[in-house]
């Protein structure tokens, strides 16, 4: 299930994106759950997890972009769109990693449009995404927050920035194929995220996070390589 939140402060607005964005899932066959706010400070207190935001600008007390930044300088990695009246205010919008924006009134036609790219974009192995399904519920995890994912008897546990624990069911060979290329498969239960990489010695490869992860014996020349490579083209 995807979880996707609606935050603004006009509620026939809101209600408009309500619908566009069931019509759209119920297209796709795609289960969500769909909550909504009517100020940035209603949002801010919800501890939810949240994979797509839609969140206007303009809002009374505490704007969207505010709301955003703090949103960003908590835990919040997930997609976020944003609704706004004036299109001089997307300028602003790239400080917080937005995906893309809405104009208000907004229309039929434009909503597809970003959802169609943002469905295909979720559906690529190349993005930046990816969409993780346990059961019937299905999460969008942002490549950057993987540090390194374990495979222990079938499942695959993603070990992310924020220090939680990612676990589904998984073949390491399929996930391999879905990650971008500065993921490195350094042992046959681990893939590893060159980003988070802070050092390599005598077979560990020692993550930004404080973790360390074993790299097997027939892979250590090939990660040195890769490593290089990576650092040349950093």
């Amino acid at each position: 299930m995807i979880r996707i939140a609606i935050c603004d402060d006009e509620k026939h607005m809101s209600d408009h994106i309500r619908a566009m964005v069931s019509d759209f899932f119920r297209k796709k066959n795609k289960d969500i759950h769909l909550r909504t706010f009517l100020s940035g400070e209603e949002l801010l207190n919800y501890n939810g997890q949240i994979d797509i935001l839609f969140l206007d600008i303009q809002m009374k007390d505490m704007d969207g972009l505010e709301t955003a930044r703090k949103l960003r300088a908590g835990k919040f990695r997930g997609i976020l769109i944003f609704i706004t009246v004036l299109k001089e205010m997307v300028f602003q919008s790239f400080e917080v990693a937005a995906y893309d924006y809405l104009v208000k009134p907004v229309d039929e036609k434009q909503f597809e449009k970003t959802m169609e790219r943002l469905y295909v974009s979720l559906r690529n192995t190349g993005e930046d995404n990816l969409l993780v399904q346990k059961g019937y519920e299905g999460r969008i995890i942002r490549e950057e927050e993987i540090v390194f994912c374990e495979v222990i008897d079938r499942k695959i546990y993603l070990n992310l920035v924020s220090g939680e624990v990612v676990d589904y069911y998984e073949r390491i060979e399929n996930l391999e194929t879905k990650l971008g290329s500065h993921f490195f498969r350094c042992h046959r239960s681990y893939l590893i995220n060159l980003r988070h990489l802070k050092s390599y010695k005598n077979g560990t490869a020692y993550m930004d996070n404080g973790k360390e992860v074993p790299v097997s014996r027939l892979r250590s020349r090939e990660f040195s390589g890769v490593v290089l490579q990576y650092m040349k083209n950093m």
